[in-house]
C-alpha cells in the first residue's frame, strides 16, 4: 500500500504543479479551427453532405485535433465526454456508449460504425465496444447522432449512432508510432496492487503514383482489468421468516458470486421449519482471468481511376482477451473478429459490401464455470442430502439453527475444489472447453454477417430542382449451430440464417430564399419472420441568420430482434433461455407460469409453515391464488416515435457556440425477458405443488414484448467559449428521464441512465511554445440499474481528469501526460460490473511525414 500511495502522490502533485498539458499544432490557428467547429461538414445526419450548424437532427462532431485536446487516454474515452453520451464500463477493454436512455451492456439499440461499416459482433448483435475500433493515429473524426437514426441507417439505430471516420491516405501520408505506458489499480479497494498498462499503435500510409494509395494500422495493448468483486447479498430476506440475515443467511447470493443464484437454491424442511438454502458457489475473481490483451489491425488499398471516383478494399481484425457482460459475465479468451470490406463511390453512386466473421475461441461463462465447479464436485441431490443430515446432527447437540446451518454447509462442502489449488485450476480449465452450460462453461460460437448496400444521387442524375437520393441494402446473419448456444430449429445440421433487407428514399428542398430546408426520408425494412415495416423521418431547418438555426424533426424507428433474442437455445443452471420467435419457443409461452408469482407463492408458503404452523400441503392450497399464468407471447419488433426541436448558433463574433435540443420519445413492444416455469403435469389440481418443487418443473427464460407504452423525454446543451486564441471553456449537460405509465407491467427494459450528466472544463492550446493543457470534470447523478444479473441503484459519480501535452514540432515528437479520475475515487458505472479507479498515463507519439 505504501508503494501505491507514493505513486498516487507523485502523479497528483505532478499534475497540479505543471497545470500540465499541450497539443500538437495544426496548420491553421486554434481560433480559426474552433470558430468553425460547428461549421464542419457532417455526413451522418443525412445522406447529403451538410454543415453541422444546419444539420436537421441532433449530431455532435469530435475532430482529430479536439480528440488530442481531451483528457481521455484514447479517442474512445473522449466520446464519453460528448453531449448526451453515457458510457458504461463492464471492463477496460469493453466500454459501451449510448444516448438517450435504455442502456445495457449489450446495447442493441445503438449502432457503432467505422467508415460507415457496422462493426457489431454478429451473434451478439451489438459492437464489441472499442475492441475493433481504429487507433488514435488513424482516427480523423467522430460523429454521434443523439437519438433515432433508423430511417437512414436501419440496423436498429433507435437510441443513436456513432460513426468513426478514419484518415484518407491520399490526404494524410507518413509513418506514425505511438507508445503509451499507464498505471491503474492504485490503492484498489479490491486488494489488487498497482499494475502497468502498455499500448502500442502504428500507422503507415503512402500514395503510389497518382491513382493508388495504401495504409496499414496495427495496435497492441496489455494490462490488468478492473475487478468485479461486489459481495452484497442479492437475496438478503430469503430467510426473513426465520430471522436469519447477513452472514447467517443460508441463501446468500453475492452480486459477483456465481453458483448461488435462484436456480441454485432449494427449500429444505429442517427441524420443523422451511429454510431456503443455496449452494456455496464461487466469487468471480476465483474463476475469472483479468489479464487484458488486444491485438488489432487493418490494411487498406485504394484506387482512384478518376478524380471523383474511388475503389477500396480493407481487411480489419481484432484478437482479444477481456471481460464481457450481459445477463452473465464472460471471459472472452482468444476471441477473433475479422472484416473484409469493399467500397466504391463516385459523384452519383456509392456502394459497399462487407463480411464480418467471429470465432469466440476459448471464451467461457463465468457463472457457468462457478456453477459447474460446484456440481462436478457433488451434484445437488447429494449435496442437499449431506447438508440435511449434517444439520440434523448439529442441531440435535446445539439446538441453534444458525450454528447448525453453518456446520451443515461445512460438512456438505467437505472436499470441494478450493480456489488457487492445482485441482481447482485443472478442473476450471477442463470446464472452459465443455460446450454445455449444464456441465461446462465454454462459449463456442462461430458466426458471420454479410452486408451489401448502395445509394444513388437520383436528383443530380435527373437534374431535379431538389435533392433526391435512393438506396437499398441486404443483410444475412449466418450462425454455425453449436448445440448449446444456438441450434437450427428448422434444418438441423445446417447453418442458421437470419436475413433482412431495406430500401430508402430521401428528398430535401430549400425554400424561402434558402432560409428553410425541409427533408423527408422513408425507409422500408423487412426481417425474416416479420412483415415489412416503414420508418419515416420529417425534418425542417430554418436559418434565423447566417449563424443561427432552429430545427424540428419527427422520426419513427423499429428495432428487430437480434439473433440472440430470436434464436438462443441455452441450458444454464437448470434454466433454459429460449429465443422469442415462434419457431424457437412454440408451445412454451402457452404453458408457462411467471417466476415472479412463483417466488411470491413460495415465500408465502414458507412464511405460513414457519410462522403459522400450517402443513406444507395446507400452505400450498392457501396461497395457490398467488400463481399467475403467463400472458406474454412471441416476439414482435420494438417501435419508437421521436419528436425533437433544437437550436444551434455561433455568437459574439465567433467566440461562443451553443447547441441545445429538446426531445420526447415513446416506445411500444419493448423487447425484454420473462422467467417462468412449466409444471411437469397437466393435472390442474397438482400444478401448485409442482411449481413449489423445482424438481417437478421445467424452468425457462423467454424473450418477449412488454405491454407497456413507455415515454421518455429530455434536453441536452453543448457550449463552447473562446477566451482568446489559446484558452477555451467548454461544457455540456443532459437531462433525461423515464415517464412510467399506469399500465406499467414491469417488463419494459431498464432505463439504466442517469437523469443528469454534466461535463465541463478548460483547455489551453499552445499556451507557451507548444505547451498546452486540459482540465475537465464529469458528474452523473445516481440511477436505478435493472438487469437479469442484478437490480439496484448505481451511486452518483464525480470524476476529474487532466492532461498535458508538449509538441516538438520540428522533430514530429509529442509527449502527453495525463490522468482520468486522477483523484482516484473508485466508482461503479453499472451494477454487477467492476469498480473503476484512476488511470495515469504517458503517451509518446512520433510522426515521420
Amino acid at each position: 500500500m505504501g508503494y501505491d500511495k507514493k505513486m498516487l502522490c507523485v502523479i497528483a502533485c505532478s499534475l497540479s504543479a505543471i497545470t500540465l498539458f499541450a497539443q500538437e499544432q495544426t496548420p491553421e490557428t486554434d481560433t480559426t479551427h474552433k470558430v468553425h467547429v460547428l461549421q464542419e461538414i457532417v455526413i451522418s445526419a443525412s445522406r447529403l453532405q451538410e454543415k453541422q450548424l444546419a444539420a436537421p437532427v441532433s449530431i455532435s462532431k469530435l475532430s482529430n485535433s479536439q480528440i488530442q485536446q481531451t483528457t481521455g487516454h484514447d479517442f474512445f474515452d473522449a466520446i464519453g465526454t460528448m453531449k448526451g453520451v453515457h458510457m458504461i464500463v463492464p471492463g477496460m477493454g469493453f466500454k459501451i456508449i449510448n444516448t438517450r436512455g435504455f442502456s445495457n451492456t449489450t446495447n442493441v439499440r445503438f449502432v457503432q460504425m467505422i467508415d460507415n461499416i457496422d462493426n457489431q459482433s454478429p451473434h451478439i448483435g451489438a459492437p464489441i465496444a472499442n475492441a475493433l475500433s481504429p487507433g488514435d493515429l488513424d482516427i480523423d473524426h467522430v460523429e454521434v447522432i443523439q437519438g433515432v437514426a433508423s430511417a437512414l441507417y436501419g440496423m436498429n439505430a433507435t437510441n443513436g449512432l456513432a460513426n468513426f471516420t478514419t484518415k484518407d491516405p491520399f490526404i494524410t501520408q507518413g509513418f506514425s508510432i505511438q507508445q503509451q505506458i499507464a498505471v491503474n489499480h492504485v490503492n484498489d479497494p479490491n486488494d489488487v496492487s498497482a499494475r502497468l498498462y502498455n499500448e502500442t499503435n502504428l500507422r503507415w500510409a503512402k500514395v503510389i503514383g497518382t491513382k493508388w494509395a495504401f495504409k496499414i494500422n496495427a495496435g497492441y495493448n496489455r494490462g490488468y482489468d478492473w475487478v468485479a468483486d461486489n459481495r452484497s447479498d442479492l437475496f438478503p430476506t430469503g430467510n426473513a421468516t426465520t430471522n436469519l440475515y447477513g452472514a447467517d443467511n443460508p441463501a446468500y447470493d453475492a452480486v459477483n458470486g456465481y453458483g448461488n443464484e435462484s436456480s441454485n437454491r432449494k427449500t429444505l424442511t429442517l427441524a420443523g421449519k422451511n429454510y431456503v438454502v443455496a449452494r456455496t458457489g464461487y466469487y468471480e475473481r476465483d474463476v475469472a482471468d483479468y489479464n487484458l490483451q488486444n491485438v488489432k489491425g487493418d490494411v487498406s488499398l485504394y484506387f482512384r481511376p478518376t478524380e471523383n471516383s474511388q475503389l477500396s478494399y480493407t481487411y480489419r481484425t481484432a484478437f482479444l482477451n477481456n471481460t464481457y457482460q450481459r445477463s452473465n459475465r464472460f471471459r472472452l479468451q482468444d476471441y477473433l473478429l475479422q472484416q473484409h470490406i469493399v467500397q466504391f463511390r463516385n459523384s452519383l453512386f456509392q456502394a459497399r459490401a462487407y463480411i464480418t466473421s467471429e470465432n469466440t475461441g476459448h471464451s467461457y461463462n463465468l457463472r457457468s464455470a462457478a456453477e459447474t465447479l460446484d456440481l462436478s464436485f457433488k451434484d445437488n441431490n447429494k449435496w442437499y442430502a449431506d447438508f440435511t443430515n449434517a444439520f440434523n446432527t448439529a442441531y440435535s447437540t446445539k439446538a441453534d439453527a444458525a450454528a447448525a446451518l453453518h456446520a451443515a454447509r461445512d460438512a456438505a462442502d467437505n472436499g470441494r475444489y478450493q480456489p488457487g489449488t492445482d485441482a481447482f485450476k485443472d478442473k476450471l480449465k477442463q470446464l472452459q472447453e465443455i460446450n454445455n452450460w449444464d456441465i461446462g462453461a465454454a462459449l463456442k460460437v462461430k458466426a458471420r454477417l454479410v452486408h451489401t448496400e448502395g445509394s444513388f444521387d437520383l436528383g443530380k442524375a435527373l437534374h431535379t430542382a431538389f435533392d433526391l437520393h435512393v438506396g437499398a441494402d441486404f443483410r444475412d446473419y449466418i450462425i454455425v449451430p453449436d448445440g448449446n448456444y444456438f441450434i437450427n430449429p428448422t434444418d438441423s445440421g445446417h447453418n442458421l440464417n437470419y436475413t433482412s433487407y431495406g430500401l430508402f428514399v430521401q428528398a430535401s428542398k430549400r425554400l424561402l430564399h434558402d432560409k428553410l430546408q425541409v427533408s423527408a426520408v422513408l425507409r422500408g425494412t423487412g426481417y425474416e419472420y416479420f412483415n415489412l415495416k416503414w420508418n419515416p423521418r420529417l425534418t425542417a431547418v430554418y436559418g434565423l441568420t447566417r449563424n443561427d438555426f432552429v430545427r424540428f424533426s419527427y422520426q419513427n424507428g423499429y428495432r428487430f430482434p437480434s439473433i440472440f433474442e430470436g434464436f438462443s437455445n441455452i441450458n444454464s443452471g437448470g434454466v433454459k433461455r429460449v429465443g422469442g420467435l415462434k419457431v424457437m419457443s412454440n408451445g412454451v409461452f402457452e404453458n408457462t407460469w411467471l417466476k415472479s408469482s412463483i417466488d411470491a407463492f413460495t415465500a408465502a408458503v414458507n412464511k405460513d409453515v414457519n410462522t403459522s404452523g400450517l402443513s406444507q400441503a395446507a400452505a400450498i392450497e392457501k396461497n395457490k391464488g398467488l400463481l399467475v399464468h403467463n400472458t406474454y407471447t412471441y416476439l414482435q419488433p420494438e417501435q419508437m416515435h421521436s419528436f425533437e426541436v433544437g437550436y444551434r448558433s455561433i455568437l459574439f463574433n465567433g467566440r461562443f457556440s451553443v447547441d441545445v435540443d429538446f426531445y420526447y420519445n415513446f416506445y411500444s413492444n419493448f423487447i425484454a425477458q420473462i422467467e417462468g416455469s412449466v409444471p411437469n403435469t397437466t393435472d390442474s389440481a397438482q400444478i401448485p405443488a409442482y411449481l413449489y418443487d423445482k424438481n417437478k418443473q421445467a424452468r425457462y427464460r423467454l424473450w418477449t414484448n412488454s405491454k407497456t407504452i413507455v415515454h421518455n423525454y429530455g434536453t441536452e446543451i453543448d457550449l463552447l467559449y473562446l477566451i482568446d486564441n489559446r484558452y477555451s471553456l467548454f461544457g455540456n449537460a443532459s437531462y433525461q428521464t423515464l415517464k412510467r405509465t399506469s399500465a406499467n407491467d414491469g417488463l419494459e427494459d431498464g432505463f439504466n441512465t442517469p437523469k443528469w450528466m454534466v461535463n465541463g472544463g478548460i483547455r489551453g492550446a499552445n499556451v507557451y511554445k507548444g505547451l498546452g493543457f486540459s482540465l475537465s470534470a464529469r458528474y452523473q447523478s445516481n440511477f436505478y440499474y435493472q438487469s437479469f444479473l442484478v437490480n439496484g441503484t448505481v451511486p452518483a459519480v464525480f470524476n476529474a481528469d487532466a492532461m498535458a501535452q508538449y509538441a516538438f514540432n520540428k522533430t514530429g515528437f509529442t509527449v502527453k501526460l495525463g490522468a482520468t479520475n486522477f483523484l482516484n475515487h473508485y466508482y461503479y458505472s453499472i451494477l454487477g460490473g467492476p469498480q473503476i479507479g484512476g488511470f495515469y498515463y504517458t503517451t509518446l507519439t512520433y510522426t515521420l511525414k
